[in-house]
């Protein structure tokens, strides 16, 4: 009797889902057919050139990400004012009992590669305290799995283990491991990890370098995993931790803006098909080892071998192999540091691009779901999506040059403009209407006029920076075809000036780019073009903002501003007081940047 409910509740979930995804799919593909059609209409004038056909075609490549951001943004605004729970409505799981004792053996995996072992210790000590005080130790046992390749790095890291180890000794397990070789990278070290103590533990809590989660977030992980047996992956909303970096405070505050509607959005569709971002994230070991080791991809070149971007791979296997798979939308007790810098920020971008183009090969993997085919074609297109706005955006301004008529309508390629222009931005502007309409949020964020403010600046800001990142993507997707590759360095953590050469020997591209659009817009009506020039200014400024943006003075006045103010910031969390974190320090002076990097501090990886 009671299997047969289960059944029929089961039943009613698929069918729930199923409309859900028939609603986005059907909203996707309507605004898709609208949106081409505009811009056909809008390059009717003296009928369709060859040039006119690259355009249409660039312009439909960049639509499906930008069109699910905006439906994804609508309908997580939507959920957030007409629910009573959010969370519980996209994440319908049960939450577990706090009351009961755990049953369960958490394994708490720091994976790391040539890190400043100080750093590493202020966020694992805090984690292991806190989880200590809260008495749930014995739950759980750290393991510091270390790919280091520098012998100095390593030899710091195994006296930061023994600090934690002598501090700890009695209260919490604490082990650490170095591979000679980082073979397979960081989906590699975890897999190590599988082979040598995976069977000792249920779950496994993946955290990166500069991850910290409080010990409620984490408990109340193990517990959603404990209730919920045929939950194989449950992933965390990751926000950033206040920084006093200029450059991750702004990038920061605006996705802090745009994650929640877009996350409880697709969250909304996606379900048991959710996301996994490689870390702040509980993983069910016996499936994970079971189901979920990556293929290594036939073929020489950059896209075979290894999969870097591992996550979403071992997502999808972990839903074919019959579990769920999902995102739990909380803003609270899951952080990650932000880039420190524009060099740092493509690089990380640049793994991603290689890694996801890699998923080309697994379009025809068998046995996986339609949405966990779609997801891997999605992570493709969105990069993809750089090079077709760079054609586009070229192929524009070439028709309008070399056409001895206007070769544009002007009533439809307004409506393309600024409907396209709402849809990017709609993520941020719907979490600004839920802030703006909630009296504590509205107060967490720093009131309406600084939120406002904040907005303003970070939209120009983030149309600035699209621009350098899409020639940078499409540079490197270039570079592809001639075999090269981003690899898996030492990734740059905390303030760091960027020494000038440096920036302008990485982003002399962007600035050739910006200057040409600058000379065309010059050329042009400025009532015609006025809504593009931060798509040259951005790339022309790409140096300045480059070394400006990771220097501490402008870090020190960006935070004494109190714009781009976090939830954090305002009422900081009792948890982040162990880190000492220089954002939340009372009364702190604007640093002088004395050294630069090259002179004294380590140079940052090269992008």
């Amino acid at each position: 009797m009671f299997q047969d409910f289960d059944m029929t509740i089961s039943g009613k979930s698929a069918f729930k889902m199923t409309t859900r995804r028939f609603i986005f799919a059907s909203l996707l593909l309507l605004s898709f057919a609208g949106l081409a059609t505009l811009m056909t209409v809008t390059l009717s004038p003296g009928g369709y050139s060859g040039l006119d056909l690259f355009i249409l075609a660039c312009f439909m490549v960049t639509l499906p990400w930008t069109i699910i951001g905006f439906w994804n943004a609508v309908i997580g605004l939507i959920v957030m004012r007409l629910t009573k729970n959010a969370t519980q409505t996209v994440c319908p799981i049960e939450t577990g009992d706090p009351t009961k004792p755990l049953t369960s053996s958490t394994a708490l995996l720091s994976c790391i590669k040539d890190e400043d072992a100080a750093s590493l210790e202020v966020n694992l000590s805090a984690m292991v305290s806190h989880l200590v005080r809260a008495g749930k130790a014995s739950h759980f046992t750290l393991y510091v799995l270390s790919d280091t390749s520098m012998d100095d790095i390593a030899l710091q890291e195994h006296e930061m283990f023994e600090r934690l180890t002598e501090r700890f000794a009695g209260q919490f397990e604490i082990k650490y491991r170095r591979r000679a070789q980082n073979t397979g990278f960081k989906a590699g070290n975890i897999e190590d990890f599988c082979e040598r103590w995976g069977t000792e533990h249920d779950f496994a809590l993946v955290l990166d370098a500069d991850s910290f989660m409080s010990s409620e977030a984490i408990l109340d992980l193990v517990r959603r995993m404990e209730a919920n047996p045929k939950l194989g992956i449950l992933q965390s909303l990751v926000v950033g931790l206040p920084t006093d970096s200029a450059f991750a405070r702004v990038f920061q505050f605006g996705m802090r803006l745009g994650m929640r509607s877009y996350t409880i959005g697709s969250a909304w569709w996606q379900g048991d098909c959710g996301p996994y971002w490689g870390h702040n994230a509980i993983l069910r070991l016996e499936p994970f080892m079971a189901h979920c080791r990556l293929p290594v991809l036939p073929g020489k070149g950059p896209l075979a071998g290894t999969i870097l971007s591992h996550d979403q791979v071992e997502a999808v296997l972990m839903r074919r192999a019959g579990y769920e798979v999902r995102v739990l939308p909380l803003e609270t007790g899951s952080y990650e540091a932000n880039p420190p810098h524009l060099l740092e920020f493509i690089r990380r971008d640049l793994r991603w691009c290689q890694g996801n183009l890699q998923y080309r090969r697994l379009l025809a993997m068998p046995g996986l779901k339609l949405v966990s085919r779609a997801q891997l074609f999605l992570a493709i297109l969105m990069f993809l999506g750089s090079p077709a706005w760079i054609g586009f955006m070229v192929g524009a301004a070439v028709l309008g040059m070399t056409s001895d008529f206007m070769p544009y309508r002007a009533d439809t390629g307004a409506a393309v403009f600024f409907t396209v222009l709402t849809m990017v931005f709609a993520p941020k502007l719907a979490t600004v209407a839920d802030v703006l309409a909630r009296p504590d949020l509205r107060k967490a964020f720093g009131g309406p006029v600084r939120v406002l403010m904040s907005v303003g600046a970070e939209i120009l800001y983030s149309a600035m920076l699209a621009p350098i990142m899409a020639v940078s993507h499409t540079l490197f997707m270039t570079g592809l075809l001639f075999g090269k590759t981003i690899g898996w360095g030492a990734q740059a953590r905390g303030v760091q000036r960027l020494p000038l050469t440096l920036a302008a020997g990485k982003l002399w591209p962007q600035t050739l780019f910006g200057l040409a659009g600058l000379v065309w817009l010059s050329s042009q009506s400025l009532a015609l073009v006025w809504p593009v020039i931060p798509v040259a200014v951005g790339p022309l400024l790409a140096i300045m903002i480059a070394v400006s943006t990771s220097t501490r003075t402008l870090g020190a006045i960006a935070m004494r501003s109190t714009l781009w103010r976090i939830p954090e910031e305002s009422n900081p969390p009792e948890e982040l007081a162990d880190l000492h974190l220089p954002a939340l320090s009372k009364g702190r002076v604007p640093g002088s940047d004395q050294q630069s990097i090259g002179q004294g501090e380590p140079k940052p990886a090269e992008a």
